[in-house]
């Protein structure tokens, strides 16, 4: 199984690239029909991770891709699964 990595560790703090980043990475799994993406918005204090899972809630974002995963071991961790 081919599997996309997004790591936003080194732009936590640049939050038009932050968006930018995720419709990037989504995008790509979509061409290259790819069936899981792995976003990493690290621990921290929450707000990285709150900003990314408020992104992929939204309505036209979430038709785009079929389940959204919180990695039970590492809550600093999504997948994204595509059909």
């Amino acid at each position: 199984m081919a599997k996309l990595k997004l790591d936003l560790h080194d732009i936590y703090n640049k939050g038009y690239k932050i968006e930018s980043e995720l419709n990037r990475i989504i995008n790509e799994a979509i061409e290259k029909k790819i069936t899981l993406v792995e976003i990493i918005p690290g621990k921290g204090s929450g707000a990285l991770r709150k900003t990314v899972k408020r992104f992929l809630d939204q309505k036209h974002i979430r038709k785009l891709y079929h389940r959204l995963e919180v990695d039970m071991n590492n809550h600093g961790r999504f997948f994204l699964h595509f059909k």
